[in-house]
């Protein structure tokens, strides 16, 4: 599979099912924090996703926080889940992967990542012998670096959605 291609495409976290995960295999999640569980930078969660948080735990997934944010941004979110953290780790770079799959205690061929942008949350993960899923920001950065990597990702997600047929992506 291509580095920056993920396993799956969903338009939210809350959309990915137990079953699916079953099915891919899947035992362990390592979630990104800014545009994937939350908006950029906020410190509160949407109910949906802290409902899904629920149904995985239920299901018997293990998690993980992983973000490049500073440990003072992290911690009091991955507190407000019950979920252990990594922060300032460094994405796309594999070690906070691999850390994060040892700390859940699982093989990377049983964990995925779970992140909103394809250069760091999806090549990490696709590097570090993981399956990726995509899925949308919650809200477009202003930043102007992170406004670069998404001007940099269209092509990849034009592609992705001729493959999926997602409109959303």
């Amino acid at each position: 599979m291509p580095v920056l291609t993920p396993t799956m495409v969903k338009g939210k976290a809350w959309e990915i099912t137990l079953k699916e995960l079953e099915e891919l295999g899947i035992r362990g999640l390592i979630l990104d924090v800014d545009n994937t569980l939350t908006r950029h930078n906020h410190p509160d969660v949407d109910g949906k996703i802290l409902c899904w948080l629920d149904r995985m735990k239920a299901g018997g997934v293990r998690m993980i926080v992983l973000s490049n944010n500073s440990i003072s941004r992290v911690k009091p979110f991955a507190g407000k889940l019950g979920l252990p953290f990594q922060a300032g780790a460094m994405k796309p770079m594999t070690w906070g992967y691999r850390r994060a799959a040892e700390q859940m205690s699982l093989p990377a061929e049983q964990t995925a990542v779970v992140g909103d942008q394809i250069f760091t949350d999806i090549a990490g993960g696709n590097l570090a012998g993981m399956k990726s899923i995509l899925v949308e920001p919650f809200e477009m950065e202003r930043h102007w670096g992170f406004r670069l990597k998404r001007k940099l990702e269209r092509p990849i997600l034009r592609k992705l959605r001729k493959k999926t047929g997602r409109e959303g992506v």
